[in-house]
């Protein structure tokens, strides 16, 4: 741990925090959820980090990488209830995802389940691997909010029973078994809502269907994730967004037995054998061609500045707590309601309603709109979306946050939700 913090108490969370990390003077960050935020004392030991590659890029590259990130690997696991040989880093979540969909070995009658609420690009890679040969089906489970952990649940084991049903139906004794591969968000990001995805996990062992959980938002914001219990067979999460570590950093767990089926990482790196045969895991993913590491390195310093401030509980005790009643205050202010009232889906980020009528349309013209208005207009920041049918935003908590940062925010989104509806209004559109 750097010496410049760690003989000194931590401050107070909340706005005395703000000194820990590089934001413009003023700038109200309720979207750390969306890319993360890296603490001052991360960012100069990845300087630290960066300045050893550099000098001497060779002794780094061929003779220190290895080893200094298998003991990083190793924290990780440990954080995760993982075995050190079952992790490994990739630059995000959506690499990691892309990597395990597409290291199976599709066949036309397969089937792949996303949901309403799968983050985009990775319902998009779905989508390209439906596009190309042999052209396995998709199946999207609805999550429509308000709902339950319970409707959920049973609607989830409704919806795989019956896919299993008609998959069996046209299962050929003569040709391959036929798989149902299920990806699970465990925090969504469009809304920002803890899934029951441990559950839903035990659902998909129970009926046969494999499962890849898309954990973007879990390290560092859900505590006590122990993926040897729950034992899903695919699960990656970004450690640049709320765990603090440099971008692009991410983490890909393979059980080890599940590692056959990931014959190659992307680039295929030079260990790569064809089948039958199957490279070593950890070394599959050691070397996929020139990279900078400290990103990955930056893990450390990360997980020590979350240790000098208190721990996980900790941390996200303060920003839950905050994020639960920073949102009814929100929705006080903008005269509407909570997406999740009871709490139940709601960790560190929430999900308050927008005043805005569906005339206002969901595109990159009013994504601007709100980018615009709110960053340079009020020096502030939280992601706008529609669903089911309604406009909402997402408030992401973070140790630096206080209660006048919402009231703030639900000034800005106030005035900037009247203007597009005196715009809409103005040029005539439509519903």
């Amino acid at each position: 741990m750097s010496s410049t913090y760690a003989a000194a108490t931590p401050p107070a969370f909340g706005h005395a925090m703000l000194e820990y990390f590089s934001f413009t003077p003023g700038y109200v960050n309720l979207n750390h959820g969306s890319f993360g935020s890296v603490p001052l004392p991360v960012t100069t030991e990845s300087q630290e980090i960066s300045r050893g590659i550099e000098s001497c890029p060779d002794k780094f590259m061929q003779l220190q990488a290895a080893a200094l990130v298998a003991p990083t690997r190793g924290r990780i696991a440990k954080l995760v209830g993982a075995g050190p040989d079952e992790i490994v880093f990739v630059p995000n979540a959506s690499h990691g995802i892309n990597t395990v969909l597409k290291n199976f070995s599709w066949h036309e009658s397969d089937i792949i389940i996303t949901a309403t609420t799968t983050y985009n690009a990775v319902e998009r890679t779905v989508q390209y691997i439906r596009d190309s040969p042999p052209h396995p089906k998709i199946s999207v489970f609805n999550i429509a909010f308000p709902t339950t952990r319970s409707a959920i649940l049973n609607s989830f084991g409704t919806h795989l029973r019956a896919l299993r049903r008609a998959q069996l139906s046209v299962q050929n004794s003569e040709g391959p078994k036929l798989k149902i591969v299920a990806v699970i968000d465990s925090i969504a990001s469009h809304p920002g809502c803890y899934l029951p995805w441990k559950e839903m996990t035990q659902i998909c062992r129970e009926e046969g269907v494999m499962v890849v959980i898309d954990a973007a938002h879990s390290i560092g914001q859900e505590v006590d994730i122990n993926l040897s219990e729950v034992k899903p067979d695919f699960w990656v999460s970004n450690c640049h967004k709320w765990l603090y570590a440099k971008r692009p950093c991410a983490v890909l767990y393979v059980p080890k037995r599940n590692q056959h089926i990931i014959k190659s990482p992307f680039p295929t790196p030079h260990s790569y054998v064809s089948p039958p045969q199957h490279a070593d895991f950890i070394e599959l993913f050691g070397w996929t061609g020139t990279i900078d590491f400290t990103p990955y390195l930056s893990v450390n310093p990360a997980l020590d500045f979350r240790q000098w401030l208190g721990g996980e509980h900790k941390i996200n005790g303060y920003c839950r707590i905050l994020a639960l009643a920073g949102g009814k205050r929100l929705a006080d202010i903008l005269g509407t309601s909570l997406l999740d009232k009871s709490g139940e889906f709601t960790l560190n980020m929430v999900n308050v309603g927008l005043p805005l009528s569906t005339r206002i349309p969901e595109g990159p013209a009013t994504k601007a709109f709100f980018s615009q208005k709110l960053i340079t207009g009020w020096n502030a920041y939280a992601a706008t979306y529609i669903h089911n049918g309604k406009w909402w935003v997402r408030c992401s908590t973070q140790i630096w946050n206080e209660m006048s940062d919402f009231e703030y925010i639900g000034k800005a989104l106030k005035e900037a939700c009247q203007e597009l509806e005196d715009k809409y209004r103005k040029e005539g559109a439509k519903l």
